[in-house]
């Protein structure tokens, strides 16, 4: 939902809360709709970064289309707000089909995702009972990371056939977990190779089988932005990039200046004898993910800028308790002179995390002439749907 701003700026709302760039949130979903569109791929957008329909309808604005989601609270705000060809990406407990059937039942095509024996088994059980199709594609692990049945793993064919036999195999799914830590262009493009082929192996051994396969579907955000033969694929998901994050920008998908998430925090105290600026903007506003530590620059909890976006030298969000942030000097900068009172914006390590500790969106345009006020004027607040 989108409501009202009108005469408001980043100065006025209570602290901390979430910004939204439109400007640079519609220039990263351009950049990567334009990408697929030369690789004749579809994009089939991920919505639980923002989990939120003005989000969509910035990726897809054409109206709603296909989208992936993490939970079924979000496949059904997305249902209520007119999505209706819907991946649900996470493995599919059997005690949630009920609310799968009210889906389908509902005229939305809900793809559920399986890895086992008896998650198939269950699936082919409820819909003979209901008598409906529940539509479901194997997940296929490429690299090692989290689940998904490997190629050339026994239990693919089984599966297969458990869910053919039913009328249920809809494709495979893949997802290149291990693209997060790819840290070169040439590295990205080996983990794109290898998420492409293991879909298109998995979906051909099916295919072989006398099983018909009609998705075959990857995707990442490091991957997405790497790929450069997707020749076999259907679709490709991604979600991070419509607001991308310190840790995108670290493995080089993207630049500081796309980064379209910060949460405005504001200064309520020094410690000069740590060198520490404190801030009402603690893990709960920012999360507690720390994905840049292990990156060559480590970003703390995040970079810091003023209240208009200007990127403040050598600060960083060090350390956090739950509602305190404490920002210090690094590289050799001084620390700024910034009063009690003082607006901030802090980009976030990890724009899913960080945007999930909010309810909704502050949205301001960066792409907008400046209207020379001391803060960016509030277009208007985007709420977030389907969190549970």
């Amino acid at each position: 939902m989108t409501t009202s701003a009108a005469l408001l700026t980043l100065n006025d709302p209570d602290t901390p809360f979430a910004v939204v760039d439109v400007h640079r949130a519609r220039r990263n979903a351009r950049r990567l709709e334009s990408r697929l569109d030369r690789l004749g791929v579809r994009l089939r957008p991920h919505v639980k970064t923002a989990k939120s329909l003005p989000v969509a309808a910035l990726m897809q604005p054409g109206g709603p289309g296909p989208i992936t989601v993490s939970t079924l609270a979000e496949a059904e705000a997305f249902a209520d707000g007119g999505y209706t060809d819907i991946t649900y990406a996470v493995g599919i407990d059997p005690h949630k089909l009920p609310r799968v059937l009210a889906l389908l039942r509902r005229g939305v095509t809900l793809r559920v995702l399986l890895d086992s024996p008896e998650q198939a088994t269950a699936i082919a059980r409820t819909a003979r009972e209901a008598g409906t199709r529940i539509p479901a594609l194997i997940e296929v692990d490429c690299d090692g990371h989290r689940g998904g049945v490997t190629v050339d793993d026994p239990s693919l064919v089984g599966i297969g056939r458990t869910l053919h036999d039913a009328g249920c195999l809809s494709g495979v799914l893949v997802h290149a977990g291990e693209s997060y830590f790819a840290t070169t262009p040439s590295d990205r493009r080996k983990a794109a190779a290898n998420e492409r082929d293991a879909a298109v192996a998995a979906a051909d051994r099916l295919r072989v089988e006398g099983f018909h396969v009609d998705t075959v579907s990857v995707g990442s955000t490091p991957t997405a932005h790497a790929a450069e033969d997707l020749t076999g694929v259907t679709e490709v998901r991604a979600g991070n990039y419509v607001f991308f994050d310190l840790v995108m920008a670290g493995l080089g998908v993207c630049r500081l200046d796309d980064l379209a998430l910060s949460v405005v925090v504001t200064v309520i105290g020094h410690r000069p004898e740590h060198g520490w600026i404190l801030t009402d903007g603690g893990w709960m506003a920012m999360s507690r993910d720390r994905g840049t530590a292990d990156q060559a620059q480590d970003q703390g909890y995040g970079l810091v800028t003023d209240v208009r976006g200007n990127l403040l030298p050598g600060l960083v969000m060090s350390g956090a308790s739950q509602e305190h942030g404490i920002l210090t000097a690094r590289d050799g900068h001084a620390l700024p002179d910034l009063p009690i009172g003082t607006r901030l914006r802090v980009l976030p390590n990890h724009a899913c995390a960080t945007a999930a500790q909010h309810r909704g969106y502050h949205v301001v345009d960066s792409g907008e002439p400046d209207a020379g006020g001391s803060a960016p004027a509030v277009r208007a607040v985007w709420e977030r749907v389907g969190g549970w």
